[in-house]
């Protein structure tokens, strides 16, 4: 039998590049006794406001059908949002709400890019990316962050790759996995590369909320010059301890969003009302939730920087917001897919290997900070053991 297209170009580019986290899953279901650090669930339950909001609607009878851009009344929060965010007015007819960041992104990939169209990403990058592009028959062009750079994106980099085919530059800030942000110097610079080469930069900027006290976010949304050019993604999955809920949007020039609509209404035609009006809630005031997650979150990629760094020839780089950081683990010669795997079997540890973010974090891991302090430190210690004996195997 034939298959379209599309399954070929998402081979291997989905479920695959997960593989250790399922088999952490497995394995827990089997009774072991693990310490998972693999994905980025928040550490905290929905605020119950929020619940509560959704249950209100629902027992108002908020259940029918909604329409392709999105609820009235979250429309508004948002664009009030991003008025406030911005300092220029942005209307609701620049919004569109679908069902979580990831949906939002393929949308607008849809929308914008398509067969052998150049997309400029990243890498290492979100593991779901490299499909997300794949799916459009657009192609991903890889720009290396460096370590050295702080893993944030640099303008030469991207210059030294831009071809007639390219056609969009994406971008992920605050980023995953290393929990990099991009300088307002960095966005004027890329801007720049975008504005002379025409193309759009689209922002997955679902960590906004998670920065870390002394980093400052941007994006270049709120470049004014550059905004009729840029598409910023979000949700309330980490921002309000929300992920499954599915409750994202993407914000853009008039005229991009009423060319997305019937991209977005091929797919789904509108999310749930009772959804939507809990998400209008939430963002249309602080979230409860956000500061003391930052505080943990940042905490942890202290305690592993501490325990980690510049031990036994590894190397952290710490983050600058998000829930994740990063670990060098070339010293132990073994790949991060070898080497997480390994660790798992021997230490009952699930981290994720870097080669499921881009082949710039070959030979790294990414370690989540969503588990208690207690557990992120005996992870640290195992690691060192686990380390220590692979060296010893070595020699």
């Amino acid at each position: 039998m034939k298959y379209a297209a599309i399954t070929d170009r998402l081979a291997n580019l989905g479920g695959a590049k997960w593989e250790v986290h399922a088999l952490a899953k497995e394995m827990a279901a089997a009774g072991h006794d693990l310490i998972q650090l693999t994905i980025g669930e928040p550490d905290v339950t929905t605020p119950p406001a929020l619940i509560a909001e959704a249950k209100r609607a629902m027992d108002a009878g908020r259940l029918g059908y909604s329409n392709g851009r999105g609820e009235p009344a979250l429309l508004e929060a948002l664009a009030a949002r991003y008025s406030r965010r911005t300092g220029r007015q942005i209307s609701t007819d620049q919004i569109a709400c679908l069902p979580g960041t990831q949906t939002a992104l393929y949308a607008v990939l849809l929308t914008l890019t398509g067969p052998d169209d150049e997309v400029l990403v990243g890498d290492p990058l979100y593991a779901t990316y490299e499909g997300l592009i794949a799916s459009t028959g657009a192609v991903a062009v890889p720009v290396p962050l460096h370590a050295a750079h702080g893993f944030r994106m640099q303008a030469a980099d991207v210059a030294a790759r831009i071809t007639p085919r390219s056609r969009l530059l994406f971008l992920n800030t605050p980023h995953n996995p290393t929990g990099a942000i991009l300088r307002a110097a960095d966005i004027a610079a890329l801007g720049e590369l975008a504005e002379a080469h025409d193309l759009w930069l689209l922002s997955d900027e679902v960590y906004e909320e998670l920065v870390f006290d002394g980093a400052v976010f941007a994006s270049p949304f709120d470049d004014e010059k550059l905004a009729e050019r840029t598409v910023v993604t979000a949700s309330i999955s980490k921002s309000h301890a929300a992920p499954g809920f599915r409750s994202g949007w993407c914000v853009g020039p008039s005229e991009f969003s009423a060319r997305l609509l019937p991209v977005a209404e091929t797919m789904l035609f509108g999310n749930q009302p009772f959804i939507a009006d809990m998400t209008a809630l939430a963002v249309s005031q602080p979230s409860e939730v956000t500061a003391g997650m930052r505080a943990r979150f940042a905490r942890r990629a202290g305690l592993i920087y501490g325990k980690l760094h510049g031990v036994q020839g590894l190397r952290v780089h710490r983050p600058e917001a998000g829930m994740f950081t990063v670990v060098d683990i070339n010293s132990t010669g073994m790949t991060g897919e070898a080497f997480a795997r390994a660790f798992l079997a021997e230490e009952k540890v699930a981290v994720m290997p870097g080669e499921s973010f881009g082949a710039a974090l070959a030979g790294w891991v990414r370690i989540s900070l969503t588990q208690d302090d207690a557990l992120v430190a005996e992870a640290c210690d195992r690691l060192l053991g686990f380390v220590a004996r692979q060296q010893e195997k070595a020699a």
